[in-house]
């Protein structure tokens, strides 16, 4: 029934060079103001003008590939993006080229919003549509991040932060779980901040550890539009002002490290902390983590057996 496996993102600059195009590309269609585009590329430089999601996302492939053919499921695992190379149409075409037929989606988002899980099945029908009538055929996954696979490798990630606390002050140090910030009319429409938050209590649940909240980062658009709040910056002053050992940020509206964590965690928010004098500790997000591999295999392994659900 499946020949391959697509593992779908956003994409971003491999290089420095492909930055002033990717940034284009983003934007395309969008009116953005120049100013806001030039601080979004003033951000990517401060990380070296690149960003590791292609690498990441290369090596889940590869991990995944390895996991299926253990599993005597070998199917090649390929890998397109929205908005950079590779992208979706030229990933099809190789596909096309190499004999596959019909394949497995997988969205790389963990939580579904217009945004973040319907562009993406959006983009596909269209890269489908540009490589033409013997495009492979691309049946996706359901949202996945109410798996325990997810949650398992996000709560490693976030015990392997605690553990920069002492045991004493490790039970009292809030966990504030970060995403995207949406606009309000946006986010209303979707699961979006209630899969956030499912998210968030099972980890916390598996770790028994009481203290966290929920915060956004990476706002933008227009400053008089509601967004999803309160702001990640906002909440660390807060809890600053509240005198707590410290905090660890965890990202779990993302699956790799690329600007959205690299820059406006990394940078940002850890310089709100430090001008507060807050300890500020982020946790990785999941990337490779072996729980995470093993769960994107399930979700393949479940489709090979149940085509049509």
């Amino acid at each position: 029934m499946y020949d391959a496996v697509l593992l779908i993102a956003f994409g971003g600059p491999r290089a420095p060079e492909e930055l002033d195009s990717f940034l284009a590309r983003v934007v395309q269609g969008r009116n953005v103001p120049p100013e806001r585009l030039e601080l979004a590329r003033r951000n990517y430089l401060a990380i070296g003008g690149r960003s590791p999601l292609y690498d990441i996302t290369w090596r889940q492939a590869k991990r995944l590939e390895a996991e299926l053919w253990f599993r005597g499921q070998p199917l090649p695992v390929y890998m397109g993006m929205r908005n950079w190379h590779p992208f979706l149409a030229e990933t099809l075409e190789v596909m096309r080229g190499r004999g596959v037929q019909r394949a497995i989606g997988i969205i790389l988002s963990p939580q579904q919003s217009e945004a973040g899980w319907n562009r993406y099945v959006r983009d596909v029908v269209e890269a489908r549509a540009a490589v033409g009538e013997q495009a492979p055929a691309i049946d996706f996954v359901p949202w996945w991040g109410n798996r325990a696979g997810f949650r398992e490798a996000m709560a490693c990630r976030v015990a392997q932060a605690l553990t920069n606390f002492s045991e004493s002050d490790r039970v009292r140090v809030p966990v504030v779980f970060t995403a995207h910030s949406l606009p309000l009319h946006m986010a209303a429409q979707s699961p979006y901040v209630e899969q956030l938050e499912a998210t968030a209590t099972a980890i916390c649940s598996r770790l028994r550890h009481e203290r966290w909240e929920l915060a956004f980062q990476s706002r933008s658009g227009p400053p008089q539009e509601p967004w999803l709040e309160p702001d990640i910056s906002d909440c660390l002053r807060r809890l600053a002002a509240e005198k707590v050992a410290g905090v660890v940020v965890a990202p779990i509206g993302f699956v790799c490290d690329h600007v959205e964590v690299l820059y406006d965690l990394d940078v940002v928010a850890r310089l709100t902390a430090k001008e507060n004098g807050l300890r500020f500790v982020r946790a990785h997000t999941v990337g490779e983590h072996p729980a995470f591999v093993r769960m994107l295999a399930d979700l393949v392994s479940e489709k090979l057996s149940k085509p049509h659900v």
